[in-house]
């Protein structure tokens, strides 16, 4: 300890020149100098700690563990910061507690041990670092609370947009649906020209020759004329029902009615009105075991069903071919097939043929207004049927028909 008593020039001279703190303790952990920084921080007179333990600068809870750690310091001989990654504190003359930043310095003079450590108290800077984390605090409160105003604001043009593009689509919906129906109004009213004009063309003709042949032995080609009125007078009103049924579903003034009756009934019928209609050699194969079927539907619209299916397979297919209508009931659930070797569909155009007025390109040269199958459609699924379809261009069309029974004896 003599080596730093008092009249030790020079390490009063040194030491006095550092800001810091500096406490020299010996093996004992007994402090052997300070300078008067040390003093002035731990608020001691000169001199005052020399010889006492060097517990009474550190706060108790640490006094069981310090001896350990100063040994461990003494034996491994480095230089270094003590207490990196924690808080150190010191205590006071007056028992009070600050904070502190310790550095450790061990070295040997005469074969003995000591250890320095420059103290600097950083009361000041803790407390700068509390007002600093607590800026940070009110910072990040007023940005998390500008933030939360901000994303309200967000929210709501996100709404006010959301409800202006609804508004746009609602527009642009009812545009296109106005186009759609403009669309609709000149291409109906094309069609109606058309389809109108050939029959009214021909119920003319056939009226005016009428008149030609007046004598008893014309009598076969008056006939004949007449058929033709008859045949004509019935395709417009097959038009016009036709009309009339789009605009009964479109206003849902269709009302359906449930019959039973013997499914053979209503496919005798068909087939012999569609009879009328075969081209020279074709013929119509008659579905096998359906007369014990007696089925719980809508006849008319069944009739209707068959009607159109069986009438467009007359029409889209050549001279000399069969139509094919095949009946299967399976549980509860009745299958048509109508079978053609027809013109089939063209495939770029299929997703289509359901749409009201559309024709493919391969028919427009035959009468039609293209919307029977729409119709036929339509019916069905508000009857829980179904209708689909596979065709080849050029090979013909098979459609199928599921319709649900109620009742089945």
């Amino acid at each position: 300890m003599k080596v730093f008593e008092k009249n030790n020039n020079i390490f009063k001279i040194l030491s006095e020149a550092i800001s810091e703190g500096i406490i020299v303790v010996n093996e004992d952990q007994t402090i052997v100098a300070t300078n008067q920084s040390a003093n002035e921080i731990f608020g001691y007179e000169e001199n005052e700690l020399v010889g006492k333990e060097l517990t009474v600068l550190i706060p108790k809870k640490h006094h069981h563990a310090h001896g350990g750690y100063v040994k461990k310091f003494i034996a491994d001989s480095g230089k270094r910061s003590m207490g990196v990654g924690r808080d150190l504190y010191g205590v006071r003359k007056n028992s009070s507690k600050f904070p502190v930043e310790v550095g450790l310095n061990p070295f040997e003079i005469y074969d003995n041990s000591y250890v320095m450590a420059l103290v600097s108290d950083i009361t000041l800077r803790k407390e700068q670092e509390v007002r600093i984390k607590e800026l940070n605090s009110e910072l990040e409160q007023k940005i998390k609370l500008r933030t939360q105003e901000l994303y309200t604001t967000i929210k709501e043009l996100e709404e006010e947009i959301k409800l202006r593009k609804e508004a746009e689509a609602v527009t642009q919906e009812s545009l296109k649906k106005e186009r759609q129906l403009n669309e609709l109004k000149t291409k109906f009213l094309s069609l109606v020209s058309h389809e109108f004009k050939t029959p009214l063309s021909g119920i003319l003709t056939s009226a005016t020759l009428i008149g030609k042949y007046t004598k008893a032995e014309q009598q076969e080609k008056r006939d004949k004329h007449l058929d033709t009125i008859k045949n004509k007078v019935k395709y417009l009103d097959n038009i016009l029902n036709d009309f009339l049924s789009v605009e009964r579903l479109e206003s849902g003034k269709v009302k359906y009615k449930y019959t039973t009756f013997p499914l053979s009934k209503v496919i005798n019928e068909v087939i012999y009105d569609a009879n009328m209609l075969l081209k020279d050699g074709q013929r119509i194969k008659y579905p096998k075991d359906i007369d014990e079927y007696v089925i719980d539907f809508d006849e008319k619209i069944l009739e209707l069903v068959l009607t159109n299916l069986i009438r467009n397979a007359i029409k889209y297919s050549g001279e000399n071919t069969t139509i094919d209508l095949q009946v299967l009931l399976e549980n509860d659930l009745l299958t048509f097939y109508i079978i053609d070797e027809g013109i089939g569909i063209p495939e770029k155009e299929q997703e289509f043929i359901f749409k009201r007025y559309f024709r493919a390109e391969n028919a427009l040269l035959d009468q039609g207004t293209g919307i029977g199958l729409n119709i036929v459609k339509s019916h069905l699924e508000n009857l829980g049927g179904s209708i689909t379809f596979i065709s080849k261009e050029n090979q013909g069309s098979t459609f199928t028909v599921n319709i649900p029974i109620s009742k089945l004896s």
